[in-house]
């Protein structure tokens, strides 16, 4: 999502950084660049003068213009507001009392409410919560059967009724879960086109009726201002609790994610990541705040790694690496693993300083098409490339629905890779350890 951002920022950071001694007047001049960056990502106008205001005043500080550094410097205040900016710190759900606790899920239609719900459910049923979702969306057509199919899907029961009044549903629903003892229900509220008063009035009287731990507003990051907007107006008649943005991984501007929290004064809790049910994270200001200005974040993607790939496997590769015996069989293997993870350029993205390097048309396309390539190799074949003549190529090429050029390229490429291995032994380092780990 913050990738022009991010490349506009990096820009002038480097300038920054090119300067042996900083002034006010380059430093104004920095954050003139900085202030258009962010008013171009969608970026809220209030919030973007508030922000300015505040870098400009730390960074013209004795401090930042005497230090051995003072381009480092600013880029650290720019991190420090960036995360204030985003929420200071992780914010938990704040699930206390007699359960079953309540979410409220509310939202424009269209912000993806329902599919949420059914995330929010997986993610907190893995912290071994009996869930029981909500069908309280009894205005728009298909959105019980959608839920449904998620519940069933996920094997988390459903609560439904025939009728349209969503309030008295909702109570019913919550003396149904008492009587079962489940620990939390999730609500999935009515959505509109646009805010209006008799979906407010529905909202406020649900509320009400089951007096929610949380109420959520569910915000569609691909809509920018819009977005911030409907938050605002949603928090003035809901006083909701906290935010979730979904769609993080689309390519909008990143306006949305910069502006709700200060707009709405509300905390964003979650973040959705990818279209998979299991695409919704815990929000983290501080590793979100490194990866718009292109630190990467390295704690997420070992999470993320240590959730999805088989540690014994990673071990045995990770021994591999250190002998120099890598093969195309490790490689397909590794490749199966890291899909897992979601979509390779976020990947990446994670990686302090992948995202200033040129790391080609790394799609999932392409990871399909290696995949293919290497799948039809045979077993020796993967072992030993070396074997590889012109003919097995061709064979390759044509089993792998691809071209000889491709089967030569990707070769290349496995063949970097293992000289990069091989340097990164003989360093020692820590990032060699880490990528080993993590199958790149």
């Amino acid at each position: 999502m913050f990738k022009e951002l991010s490349e506009k920022l990096d820009s002038v950071f480097k300038k920054l950084r090119g300067q042996g001694k900083l002034s006010e007047k380059n430093i104004a001049d920095a954050m003139r660049e900085v202030r258009r960056a962010l008013l171009e990502a969608d970026v809220n106008f209030k919030v973007v003068k508030t922000f300015i205001e505040k870098v400009q005043a730390k960074a013209v500080g004795t401090e930042v213009l005497e230090s051995i550094a003072p381009g480092q410097q600013v880029v650290k205040i720019v991190h420090d507001e960036l995360i204030s900016l985003l929420g200071d710190s992780d914010r938990e759900l704040e699930l206390k009392g007699n359960i079953p606790h309540k979410i409220m899920l509310v939202g424009l239609q269209g912000s993806g409410k329902t599919t949420t719900a059914g995330k929010l459910a997986l993610l907190l049923r893995s912290r071994n919560k009996k869930m029981l979702l909500v069908a309280a969306d009894v205005h728009r057509p298909a959105a019980v059967d959608q839920l449904k199919i998620i519940g069933k899907s996920l094997d988390i029961p459903v609560y439904s009724e025939e009728t349209k009044d969503a309030p008295a549903l909702c109570a019913n629903a919550l003396r149904y879960a008492e009587e079962r003892f489940y620990d939390l229900c999730i609500f999935d509220t009515a959505g509109r086109q646009h805010v209006d008063e008799d979906m407010m009035k529905e909202a406020i009287e649900i509320r009400n009726r089951i007096s929610p731990n949380e109420i959520l507003f569910v915000a569609d990051s691909m809509t920018g201002q819009d977005a911030v907007n409907a938050a605002n107006s949603f928090n003035e008649k809901l006083n909701f609790t906290g935010v979730i943005l979904t769609k993080i991984d689309g390519d909008a501007r990143g306006g949305a994610a910069l502006s709700i929290r200060s707009v709405t004064g509300k905390p964003i809790k979650f973040i959705g990541v990818s279209e998979k049910m299991d695409g919704l994270e815990v929000f983290h200001p501080d590793r979100m705040a490194s990866r718009i200005l292109g630190m990467g974040d390295i704690v997420s993607l070992v999470e993320k790694a240590q959730a999805t790939i088989d540690l014994e496997k990673s071990q045995e590769l990770e021994e591999k690496i250190r002998k120099n015996q890598l093969t195309l069989e490790d490689f397909l293997s590794q490749l199966k693993e890291i899909k897992k993870m979601g979509p390779i350029q976020d990947i990446m993205a994670m990686i302090p300083g992948m995202n200033k390097m040129p790391v080609g048309d790394v799609d999932e396309k392409s990871l399909s098409r290696t995949e293919a390539i290497v799948s039809s190799m045979t077993r020796e074949e993967r072992r030993k490339p070396l074997i590889l003549n012109g003919s097995r190529r061709k064979r390759i090429a044509k089993g792998s629905g691809t071209t000889v050029m491709d089967v030569n390229r990707l070769l290349k490429q496995f063949e970097q890779m293992q000289k990069m291995f091989k340097m990164m032994n003989k360093s020692g380092g820590k990032m060699s350890r880490i990528m080993s780990n993590l199958g790149f």
